[in-house]
């Protein structure tokens, strides 16, 4: 009878079943390849590409350990192979392309016994190959604002061109670089790192051409000079600090006039603004009023007083790089104009004095008219005037009687005459 130890026994009919476990997984699409590159790259150049088999999700599933179980297949032409090198879980390659172009290239999984047989996993990519330089522009500075590509005017920028070059290709190159900021300044070095200063806000967009140039043996046994160039840009926004807010503005106002206060903000937009009246200039606590965002660096408040009294204009001003607070004083007066919900009553009441006065004008007017041409009232009125106010006019009798007789002629005598006769 054969004997055999145990955990010998074990390890050897594990390994014969494990290839077929890993195959049904990979056959159920519980794994994928992924694929790496250090692409792009220039004409000449080598670059790398990398498979990795991996579990799909996320790593859960135990890769089989058997390094002899599947087989790594590439497609890559027309670039050029320059080296494979495989691995338990993964394969990697180095092509180089001679012309410039997007190139794709695929990969795929089978098993190591079965070259014919169905893909388990499989993947591809598409690889540039430029006849220009590889590379980009690095714009930093101290200050890190939270906005993508803002920076402060006033401070010193650090602008630097990163050579993507990862075969080391141009190790033997020497390289030229000619720089236009934007704003009329150009420059010409031989470092890839310059430092510059915007003063003024704005858009600015920093431009550099790369001249790269190097000597290469020939088939003639000879050397040459071998020559690429390459031109590379990047754009920033230049901002101010908000350093102030230049309040203009009446000082001085009535009730129920519009007043009108222009803010300059000494910064640079955009700005969050918030304002408020209050009776003392107090800062401006969290939520105490509703901002609004302003896109240039003036803006105009308008405002109408309906009571009178000292009130005091609170404003903060912020950007993405600091804030800022003013004040502005203003005394109200109560107005001798008062508004439109009065000014109808108003009217008529005074068109009604008017009236009034100018009817007792002329009527007064008429009576002074009829006194010059009529001194003297009529006989009858008169007559009747005197003989019923006379006595209460007149201050005695005798002069009562006058005005009779000068009314009635001579009056009869009061006693008649006696005749005498004889006989």
């Amino acid at each position: 009878m054969r004997s055999c130890i145990s955990k010998p026994c074990a390890t050897r009919k594990h390994l014969e079943k494990e290839p077929k476990e890993a195959y049904q997984r990979l056959r159920g699409g519980l794994y994928e390849l992924q694929l790496t590159t250090d692409g792009p790259a220039t004409t000449g150049a080598e670059v790398t590409i990398t498979a990795s088999l991996v579990a799909d999700d996320n790593g859960s599933l135990v890769l089989p350990t058997s390094t002899h179980f599947y087989r790594f297949h590439w497609i890559h032409t027309p670039l050029m192979l320059m080296g494979k090198t495989d691995e338990p879980f993964s394969s990697t390659i180095r092509v180089v392309g001679n012309v410039a172009g997007d190139f794709p290239v695929s990969v795929w999984v089978t098993a190591a016994n079965c070259r014919m047989c169905r893909p388990m996993a499989r993947s591809f990519l598409v690889l540039p190959i430029t006849e220009f330089l590889v590379g980009s522009l690095v714009v930093t500075q101290n200050t890190s604002l939270p906005w993508p590509s803002s920076y402060l005017t006033k401070t010193v920028l650090r602008v630097a061109f990163l050579l993507h070059d990862p075969s080391n290709f141009f190790k033997t190159a020497s390289f030229l670089y000619r720089w236009d900021f934007g704003d009329g300044t150009q420059l010409v070095t031989n470092d890839a790192t310059v430092y510059y200063n915007y003063s003024i806000i704005g858009t600015f967009t920093i431009k550099v051409k790369v001249v790269a140039q190097w000597e290469q043996a020939m088939p003639d046994a000879g050397k040459g000079t071998m020559q690429k160039t390459g031109d590379f840009s990047a754009s920033l926004k230049l901002q101010e600090t908000l350093r102030g807010i230049q309040v203009v503005g009446p000082t001085l106002i009535q009730t129920f006039q519009k007043m009108i206060v222009t803010l300059n903000f000494l910064g640079s937009p955009p700005l969050s603004v918030c304002w408020r009246l209050k009776p003392e200039c107090l800062p401006l606590e969290e939520g105490e009023c509703q901002p609004v965002s302003v896109d240039s660096t003036a803006y105009n408040l308008t405002h109408t007083f309906r009571d009178p009294g000292d009130y005091c204009f609170s404003i903060r001003a912020e950007n993405v790089i600091s804030k800022t607070h003013q004040y502005h004083r203003i005394q109200v007066w109560p107005s001798s104009i008062q508004p439109a919900v009065f000014a109808f009553p108003c009217a008529t009441l005074i068109t009604m004095m008017l009236a009034f006065i100018m009817y007792m004008t002329l009527r007064n007017a008429a009576h002074h008219k009829d006194l010059v041409e009529n001194p003297e009232p009529p006989t009858g009125v008169r007559c009747c005037c005197q003989m019923c106010c006379g006595p209460f006019l007149l201050e005695t009798p005798s002069e009562y009687l006058e005005v009779v007789r000068e009314n009635h002629g001579l009056l009869p005598p009061l006693y008649k005459s006696v005749k005498t006769y004889t006989v």
